[in-house]
């Protein structure tokens, strides 16, 4: 058995975050579902939430996976095994032994907050880290018992400036400092490319895939009220310099950051679809393969992780079959050299994750 040339198991995780959880445990099967404060889950991860210095676990946000031959370990404890047969030669050479990606599905039972993200610069700068953290997101669904339809918070209006947005940071006023920013409506199908520095705030009623910068790099709005007054100018400059204050009217804005899904190749199988690509971001890019006949994986030298949005399917080679159903998430080894997926009856619809550079 080759196990770079077969699909791997991931197994499912459920991160304390915040309010949410119930369409997370309702997509994985779990009925009626609980919000229970458990709204994430981290998909392909080889990284730590930031305090997880907090947590009883040592490695929260980290993802264990199955090997085809039974071994249980976490990813980045993989790696190390066959780092090339893992993530590829040229994955290697322009970013190394780690995953280089991160993908989520996330549940929001309440708006979170307004915030922005570093981009690598920044983030090198104010955090030592090598990941800024550029997201986008894909609606997969939203909920029917919110007190508004769903919405997102993303990007500034026009004329806002960093001393107009900053009245409200300085007098704790958080719904002042969302009117600075453009409220959009979203459908099931809705992309968004998160540029780092935008703002944004995922509203109620949302539930999605996260597609980002291994990082958990977060910076919201409030101000810091203890520490010494040096402390306090750090994190208030910090905070306030970390946001892109270019703004645009509501029509611009969409054409930024709500990005149309590009064919990537169809026929009597279905479809695979660009949702976000090297147009968007450097950084990652993920597409949506529906298929109600067999196709190939377009086999690309990298690693790939995916997610059964619907359906089910056999992934088959000639080194085995491997089952997949709806909420199922699994790793595509770079080592894989053909993958073949044979849909169930209902067909399949799934996501594929990509590194850096690899769908354009």
């Amino acid at each position: 058995m080759n196990i770079y040339r077969m699909p791997w198991k991931l197994v499912q995780n459920k991160l304390d975050r915040y309010p949410g959880g119930r369409e997370l445990d309702r997509f994985r099967g779990i009925w009626p579902g609980a919000d229970d404060n458990c709204p994430e889950a981290w998909i392909g991860s080889d990284v730590r939430v930031r305090n997880v210095a907090e947590k009883d676990d040592p490695n929260e946000g980290c993802q264990e996976c199955v090997l085809p031959d039974g071994r249980r370990m976490y990813l980045f404890e993989a790696i190390p095994l066959d780092p090339e047969g893992m993530l590829g030669k040229e994955h290697l050479e322009t970013i190394g032994p780690k995953m280089g990606i991160l993908a989520k599905l996330l549940d929001a039972e309440k708006q979170l907050k307004l915030q922005c993200h570093p981009d690598r610069a920044y983030a090198k700068k104010w955090w030592d880290s090598d990941y800024g953290k550029a997201e986008s997101w894909y609606i997969i669904s939203k909920r029917d018992d919110v007190d508004e339809p769903p919405y997102v918070y993303i990007g500034f209006k026009e004329g806002i400036t960093r001393e107009k947005f900053e009245e409200g940071f300085w007098e704790d006023d958080v719904k002042k400092m969302e009117a600075c920013c453009h409220k959009v409506p979203v459908e099931v199908g809705d992309a968004f490319n998160v540029e780092a520095g935008a703002p944004h705030a995922i509203g109620a009623g949302c539930f999605l895939v996260e597609v980002q910068e291994p990082s958990d790099i977060t910076v919201g709005w409030e101000r810091k009220k203890d520490g010494t007054q040096e402390e306090q100018d750090f994190w208030n400059e910090r905070m306030m310099g970390c946001y892109n204050y270019e703004g645009q009217n509501y029509e611009e804005n969409l054409k930024r950051f709500r990005i149309p899904p590009k064919t990537l190749r169809e026929g009597d199988w279905g479809k695979e679809e660009v949702i976000i690509g090297t147009a968007q971001t450097p950084y990652f890019s993920f597409t949506r393969l529906a298929a109600d006949k067999p196709v190939d994986i377009l086999v690309t030298g990298h690693l790939q992780l995916g997610i059964t949005l619907s359906g089910s399917a056999k992934l088959v080679n000639e080194e085995g079959e491997f089952e997949i159903k709806k909420a199922d998430e699994f790793f595509l080894p770079a080592g894989l050299q053909k993958l073949t997926v044979v849909p169930g009856e209902e067909g399949v619809s799934m996501i594929l994750c990509h590194p850096a550079g690899v769908i354009r």
